[in-house]
């Protein structure tokens, strides 16, 4: 569980994928079902990982 956690985690930082294809992705199947396992785990839910954890990328045009 905590490798798909894991790349839950790596596709919320660095992607704009909506949660049920992040969970759908990882292995999870659905955003319910990402959003229990990350309450359990993280005591957060996959919305508010987002928020917090983005990774913004520089443009490399400007």
């Amino acid at each position: 569980m905590s490798a798909r956690l894991g790349l839950a985690r790596e596709l919320l930082e660095t992607t704009d994928q909506p949660i049920d294809l992040v969970a759908r992705d990882c292995g999870l199947g659905s955003a319910a079902n990402l959003r229990l396992h990350f309450r359990r785990a993280l005591n957060t839910t996959p919305t508010a990982y987002r928020r917090a954890f983005t990774r913004h990328i520089p443009d490399p045009e400007t």
